[in-house]
């Protein structure tokens, strides 16, 4: 039953929560950490931690593509982004780690400016490939059409279709839009999808034949969404109702599961542990991996939302530096604010609440208990 609030005499709405305002619970069952498992897989992949690396220019650059791959779970290169824009892209992401807060959206705007390269596509794809790590790739729906056959002939294994909210009924009088369930019927790799934060756009998403639905709306750490549309939808509550339209959708599909990947508002360890309790496979981090010291970004964190040509709905933040990117994700964590050891502190929850893997974890007990009164 959906309790609504009143606003007023005009318009009544339900209430939603982030993550901050929930909390696991312990269990009569411990365990130790060490026989818990965090694997989980999409499609024929299999991965050793549920974790996929942003598809930003401050997170994913092909090296920590290769190495988060090599960590054990899947980094997503930005084929929008400066790595396939420019040969050599490094100068410039040092400049803009350089730039004065005042400057920075303007300047990125320029860079950004600079056209796509399809055979930078290729050779991005190539480089990690090489490394015989899985290849993931991200487009937004505008520019899907035009380089998805660039980025299947390169070899990618999972695509990804990701804008600040994707829908499966785009309506538009100016251009033709994506026929998404065309698309995903006639491409030969698995497609992940989103943002969506409703139960009904992601119950859409699904039966597109998309793999997996990425929860969120552009909300992370560098948006200024809810500040610039006034769009918002608290993380908590949206992993909640995607993952209702996932329960839903296998009993109308007759057993056809897809992964829900919570996309924003996964900052800590904390995050990513409630993120999955309430129903996620996996969790996409951005400014949780951007801390690291080998990550592009050089202690600073953007989103495709920040460097808009129209309407940049984001902001380079800065960020803390906690330690390679090993570190973030195993430890040990030099700081006990959730930013490091992401996966110990996932062990350490699942085993404190009696879980040995991720799905049963998906059962935890959930209680409402926001910080504000603690």
């Amino acid at each position: 039953m959906t309790m609504e609030i009143e606003l007023g005499r005009a318009k009544r709405a339900r209430r939603a929560y982030t993550f901050d305002d929930i909390a696991v619970v312990p269990s009569r069952r411990t365990r130790n950490p060490e026989d818990v498992s965090t694997a989980w897989s999409i499609d024929a992949f299999q991965f050793d931690i549920p974790v996929l690396g942003a598809p930003m220019d401050s997170v994913v650059s092909p090296a920590t593509a290769i190495m988060l791959g090599k960590l054990g779970g899947l980094g997503v290169l930005d084929l929008e982004g400066l790595w396939t824009r420019y040969d050599d892209p490094e100068p410039l992401l040092e400049e803009i780690a350089s730039l004065p807060d005042a400057g920075a959206t303007r300047r990125m705007q320029e860079l950004y400016a600079e056209p796509i390269k399809p055979e930078l596509v290729r050779d991005r794809i190539a480089e990690i490939r090489a490394a015989g790590v899985t290849v993931a790739g991200s487009l937004t729906p505008q520019r899907t059409q035009q380089l998805y056959e660039t980025v299947v002939a390169a070899g990618v294994d999972l695509f990804v279709i990701r804008g600040t909210t994707v829908s499966a009924e785009h309506v538009s009088s100016v251009e033709q839009p994506l026929n998404l369930k065309k698309f995903i019927y006639d491409l030969d790799v698995p497609v992940i999808v989103g943002g969506a934060a409703t139960y009904t756009a992601a119950l859409h998403l699904m039966r597109t034949g998309a793999a997996g639905v990425l929860v969120g709306f552009g909300g992370g750490a560098a948006s200024t969404t809810r500040a610039t549309l006034g769009v918002h939808m608290p993380m908590a509550t949206a992993v909640a109702d995607v993952a209702g339209a996932r329960r839903d959708y296998l009993d109308e599909s007759g057993g056809r599961y897809v992964h829900v990947i919570a996309d924003g508002g996964v900052g800590t360890s904390g995050d990513i542990v409630k993120a999955l309790a309430m129903g996620a496979d996996a969790v996409m981090l951005g400014v949780a991996l951007a801390r690291a010291t080998d990550a592009p970004g050089r202690g600073h964190h953007w989103g495709p939302e920040s460097h808009h040509a129209k309407l940049p709905r984001g902001r380079r933040v800065t960020v803390d530096q906690v330690g390679t990117l090993e570190s973030v994700l195993y430890g040990p964590a030099p700081v006990a604010d959730g930013t490091a050891n992401l996966i110990g502190a996932l062990r350490k929850s699942m085993a404190t609440t009696g879980y040995s893997d991720l799905k049963e974890f998906q059962r935890v007990e959930v209680v409402v208990a926001p910080y504000a009164t603690r």
